[in-house]
């Protein structure tokens, strides 16, 4: 039988779906969390839930041969070169305890290229969009990066992880870029934070250890509005990576020199005990 085609083009879908998710998100933040655990202390809403099922579902109505990759599990393989990275909520701590920072994040890659993008803030009804090579918005409206040009007058953001937190060196960093800005924020958002990037709202973030679903549409929404996304190497960031950094582009270098410049130090030692 032959697979059902296409019936919205990627981004239309894309915002569509992370505003349906988005509602879902808004109708449980309003009632007690209901928490579950993966491990130690990485926790799960229903809010979760609910929203990866409600994008699952109609991804594959609109696209039954893409593959789909959810955090939470839900997601399929396809024989596809298609995926799509969906977080149906970023930001589940700070959702868990009444603070008002989540979204939705979805994502469209060909192989390791991302075609489309949208985060979406349902509290504060900010969605975030872009199209390869068409540039990226903010409801509607073309945003671009910040024109920032140095790093002591930069607003940067960052994120810790919230289990293995002895192995992981960011608060070398975090002192660092602190002491060598106007500040560092960390909003347990690390899709909103590459959003907040593109939007000029950030000068620059970095963080280790994010998952596919974390970056994709922000990494696109950062390029497509001017910025610059690598490693710290200077090479290209690939989704997935152990480290990424964005910035508006200006104070790309300067950051980078910076973290190459901790990461000689052997910034985790302290950390062995």
């Amino acid at each position: 039988m032959a697979a059902v085609p296409m019936t919205k083009n990627y981004l239309e879908a894309a915002t569509e779906i992370a505003q349906e998710a988005g509602k879902i998100l808004r109708e449980e933040f309003d009632r007690p969390a209901h928490i579950t655990y993966k491990g130690d202390v990485d926790l799960v809403t229903q809010a979760d839930k609910r929203s990866e099922q409600a994008i699952v579902e109609r991804l594959t109505k609109y696209f039954p041969d893409h593959s789909v990759a959810a955090e939470e599990g839900t997601g399929h393989e396809r024989a596809s070169e298609f995926r799509w990275h969906v977080d149906p909520l970023d930001g589940t701590t700070n959702f868990a305890h009444g603070y008002p920072c989540f979204c939705v994040s979805i994502a469209l890659a060909h192989k390791d290229t991302v075609l489309a993008g949208v985060i979406y803030n349902p509290i504060y009804n900010e969605l975030y969009a872009a199209a390869r090579g068409e540039g990226a918005t903010l409801n509607g409206k073309k945003i671009s990066v910040s024109k920032i040009e140095t790093l002591a007058t930069s607003l940067l953001c960052t994120g810790f992880p919230v289990h293995k937190r002895l192995a992981n060196p960011n608060i070398h960093y975090y002192w660092d870029f602190t002491l060598s800005s106007h500040g560092v924020r960390r909003d347990g958002s690390a899709a909103l934070d590459l959003a907040c990037v593109a939007a000029g709202r950030f000068d620059g973030f970095w963080e280790f250890g994010l998952q596919k679903w974390d970056t994709a549409a922000g990494m696109l929404l950062v390029e497509e509005a001017g910025g610059k996304v690598s490693d710290f190497n200077g090479q290209r960031y690939a989704l997935g990576g152990p480290v990424i950094l964005a910035t508006n582009g200006h104070i790309h270098e300067e950051m980078r020199s910076v973290a190459l410049e901790i990461s000689k130090r052997d910034p985790a030692a302290p950390l062995r005990r």
